[in-house]
């Protein structure tokens, strides 16, 4: 049976507060949960809000951020099926229970079993983390940034051991949205137009996307220079840096450059900043 381990994590204490590395607890897992050895994690914007105190309920702190990530199965409980120990993994907002109306429906994956999680805590409604005796929250339905985490199973994706793990850590938030908002979502067509409003994670998904489904032109926007490289290496054809026109709205850059030629699909991944 598997034990408390010790090991260490990136711990918040409070709103704006740094992040310091200090030793936790990690429970054992429950029957439907899996605890899994962390490999490599990844920064997306949405941990930084968190770090904020915005987009919760309320503030959850102290706390282990991240939700990016890919690690290998240490235990699990006895009701998992399908993961075996040192199996690899990585964490997902979104669970499939495989079952209800929405899961079964082909127009969403916002599953009505397992919805995201935003409460900081597990199902039952208690932490797998604790440090000093103090419980620890989690960040959605993981916590990436520990050496350890425990996550319920219907909340981490096996993958293939041949991917090369620092990239697969990206697959589980951000590059994933845009990638499924072109193939699954947008459906984007052979020879269709795609404009992409800002090149982080999410956008370069959306163009690697579109590019898979044949897109003729996928036309990157976005105030960073030095976004343009990175663009053009997953399929990007054409760049727009807005500040080149500062009398000019998005859409009259286009017509003016004989891009506006129907078919269109705008996906908007940049929410913040310039960066």
């Amino acid at each position: 049976m598997s034990k408390i381990i010790t090991c260490k994590a990136a711990v918040i204490w409070g709103c704006g507060a740094p992040l310091k590395v200090e030793e936790i607890q990690i429970d054992p897992p429950k029957s439907t949960e899996v605890r899994v050895r962390m490999l490599y994690a990844s920064l997306c914007h949405t941990d930084i809000l968190r770090a904020q105190g915005k987009g919760d309920p309320l503030p959850l702190f102290p706390r282990v951020l991240g939700h990016e990530g890919v690690g290998a199965v240490e235990s699990f409980g006895d009701e998992v099926e399908g993961l075996e120990e040192g199996d690899y993994v990585i964490p997902t907002m979104l669970a499939e229970c495989g079952a209800c109306e929405n899961c079964t429906s082909a127009n969403t994956n916002l599953c009505l079993t397992y919805p995201v999680n935003r409460s900081g805590l597990m199902s039952d409604g208690t932490s797998r983390m604790s440090i000093k005796g103090h419980k620890l929250y989690h960040m959605f339905s993981c916590s990436t940034w520990s050496e350890y985490m425990v996550v319920d199973s219907k909340f981490v994706c096996k993958i293939d051991p041949s991917i090369a793990l620092p990239h697969a850590s990206l697959l589980s938030c951000g590059f994933s949205t845009g990638f499924g908002a072109a193939w699954k979502e947008a459906r984007v067509k052979m020879g269709s137009t795609v404009a992409v409003l800002g090149l982080g994670a999410v956008g370069l998904g959306v163009t690697e996307g579109a590019r898979m489904q044949g897109a003729a032109k996928i036309i990157g926007i976005d105030k960073n220079i030095m976004k343009k490289d990175k663009g053009l290496a997953f399929g990007m054809t054409d760049f727009i840096n807005p500040d080149e026109y500062p009398d000019k709205s998005i859409s009259q850059i286009i017509k003016r450059l004989d891009w506006w030629n129907g078919g269109w699909i705008i996906a908007l991944s940049a929410l913040v900043p310039s960066t």
